[in-house]
């Protein structure tokens, strides 16, 4: 007899596994889309090769000792990168979180309690007929102490934990990679901040010869006043150009200052004189720029690696959705002892254990599963698109920053040819405006254009140092 309700058993028990099978395998179609990693072989007017500057190290590309200073202690104190850190501390808990789901859940437990039946009802009755010992009735009130171990497991069939897993470690990763971004972003913004301070101070110097220069055309203009060689006009117009060079000083100071904060800000300092370099802004060189093939961006950059992890802990949430169509497997256990008395706890008589096994799946209203693997669908897909945006971006930064490179270049030759004309000029109006052969006009004209030219120069080159800086960035290059 038990055989054949054995039989039956595993019977029913197919049957079950067959029917949970079944409609957990009816899984909704998904729109599939690779990402196209397909980059041009190369840069416009630049050489093919691997030789590429994102290889070097931050400290051997930047040369200047106080701007390495101010990235190292940046690298230290900058917060936006210790909000990062975090981030990335956050991501490993998750890892660990997801590795423990598929790992056995094992824990004691103990307990004491008493219950006081009413004599006079159904259970109550039927426990004061029953004898523990010859003439003793079940105690009243009844106590219960328990102590035991239990444990409970859902097996992994369709790789649905695991799979979490690998995701959760993908983010992880895909955080690493997300701190190095921000560590090359802030290396290059704080170089760029560096330079433009460079900049500022050689236009500050700039506007204290032009004031010398134009202070010792006004004495001269008012000489010539009082000896009647000009008019009143002449000495107004001098001392207005004066003036106004002398009112730039303090728009250069103030864009000094804030320059300084943005540095002092990007280092985790409060406000304070940024120690620099006194040489020549426009003295400053830099090598030859090793662009290396498009390629070398899908490693070197920490965004396109990121965007890469990011797309592929999206593809195992796929597949996470998805397993939640199929059946799943739990198995449950216990033992211990119980008793009513804590002397019984060590008698085998009141040894328990118990072990279950359950297997379930969904079959009726799986609105909000289909939503979720809906949902994670489409995220990969936008995960696809967001890769492919930042492997476009990526090369498109480069190209820009190399043509820009090589257009500065030219533009700064022909400025600085305009300069050494304008300054020749300045000084040839001088000498005619001296000997009345030339009126004051040209003088002023002449020396307002030889101070825009100065000025032109010295952005042309701050552009040319910030596109030294932008292409060691775009390609990747500060974070190793």
């Amino acid at each position: 007899m038990s055989k054949i309700l054995n039989k039956r058993a595993y019977i029913y028990i197919g049957i079950a596994v067959v029917m949970l099978s079944f409609t957990g395998c009816k899984v909704p179609g998904i729109v599939e889309r690779e990402a196209n990693k397909e980059v041009p072989e190369g840069y416009a007017n630049a050489p093919q090769d691997t030789v590429n500057a994102a290889k070097i190290k931050w400290k051997d590309y930047f040369t200047d000792p106080n701007l390495n200073n101010l990235i190292d202690l940046a690298l230290q104190n900058n917060q936006e990168l210790n909000i990062t850190l975090q981030e990335i501390r956050i991501a490993r808990s998750e890892v660990k979180i997801r590795k423990g789901e598929y790992l056995p859940f094992v824990g004691l437990k103990a307990g004491a309690g008493v219950d006081k039946i009413a004599r006079y009802t159904s259970r109550g009755a039927s426990e004061a007929t029953t004898d523990i010992e010859p003439g003793r009735e079940m105690p009243d009130p009844l106590q219960d102490y328990m102590v035991g171990a239990y444990a409970s497991w859902e097996i992994d069939v369709w790789g649905k934990l695991h799979n979490a897993k690998k995701a959760a470690v993908s983010r992880y990763l895909a955080s690493v990679e997300g701190k190095n971004f921000v560590v090359t972003n802030l290396i290059a913004e704080i170089a760029n901040s560096y330079y433009e301070l460079l900049a500022l101070d050689n236009q500050l110097a700039i506007l204290e010869r032009n004031i010398a220069i134009q202070d010792n055309a006004f004495k001269i203009v008012k000489l010539q006043k009082e000896s009647a060689r000009v008019t009143e006009l002449a000495v107004k117009r001098f001392e207005a150009q004066l003036l106004k060079t002398k009112s730039l000083q303090y728009n250069v100071k103030q864009q000094i200052v804030e320059t300084e904060n943005r540095i002092n800000f990007l280092v985790g300092r409060f406000p304070q004189h940024v120690e620099r370099s006194t040489e020549a802004f426009t003295d400053f060189t830099f090598g030859d720029i090793h662009s290396g093939i498009p390629a070398q961006l899908l490693e070197n950059r920490p965004d396109v690696r990121q965007a890469e992890l990011e797309l592929a802990a999206a593809k195992l949430d796929v597949k996470v959705a998805k397993a939640k169509f199929y059946p799943s497997l739990g198995i449950s256990a216990g033992v211990g002892y119980r008793a009513f008395d804590p002397s019984y706890l060590i008698k085998p008589e009141s040894l328990l254990y118990s072990i279950a096994g359950d297997l379930a799946a969904p079959l009726i209203n799986r609105n909000a599963i289909k939503a979720s693997y809906s949902g994670a669908n489409a995220k990969q897909i936008q995960a696809v698109y967001n890769y492919e945006r930042t492997i476009l971006n990526a090369y498109i930064e480069v190209a820009n920053q190399l043509s820009k490179i090589d257009n500065l270049e030219k533009s700064y030759d022909l400025k600085g040819r305009e300069v050494e004309a304008l300054t020749q000029s300045v000084k040839i109006s001088n000498d005619l405006f001296s000997s009345a052969r030339a009126d004051y006009m040209e003088v002023l004209m002449t020396q307002r254009d030889a101070l825009e030219s100065r000025f032109e120069l010295i952005e042309t080159k701050m552009q040319q140092m910030s596109a030294f800086v932008n292409v060691y960035r775009a390609l990747g290059g500060g974070w190793e």
